[in-house]
């Protein structure tokens, strides 16, 4: 099931509303490093609030995602993440190294919106 990619000013938004397919991850990966530039994206933000459980492989992708797109030019925001999944991930050992996070979707957008007027400072 692809994820849906919506255009807000200078960011893409993903929206993850159900648990994806390693294939459907990979797509999303590609669909995003397309997206940022094309429409010269500044910011990613994805959102993974619909999701009950973050495994290795989504992990992995997740943080491979915010790195090719800061290769491209743009700051990525995983935004979300539920109480229950963060406490799963930590016992697992999962980390989001080097990868912005946020609480919500407005605080991800503001948090991207900092990070291009440090940049234009």
């Amino acid at each position: 099931m692809p994820v849906p990619i919506l255009k807000q000013g200078k960011v893409l938004i993903a929206c993850i509303q159900a648990a994806l397919t390693d294939e459907d991850l990979v797509r999303l990966k590609d669909d995003l490093a397309e997206g940022v530039g094309q429409h010269r994206s500044s910011g990613v933000v994805i959102d993974v609030s619909a999701l009950d459980v973050l495994d290795s492989f989504a992990t992995r992708m997740l943080r491979s995602i915010a790195q090719m797109t800061k290769l491209r030019g743009a700051e990525t925001v995983i935004v979300g993440i539920q109480p229950d999944v963060a406490f799963a991930m930590v016992q697992l050992g999962l980390v989001l190294e080097n990868v912005q996070t946020a609480l919500d979707l407005e605080e991800g957008l503001e948090l991207i919106a900092a990070r291009a007027k440090e940049r234009q400072a």
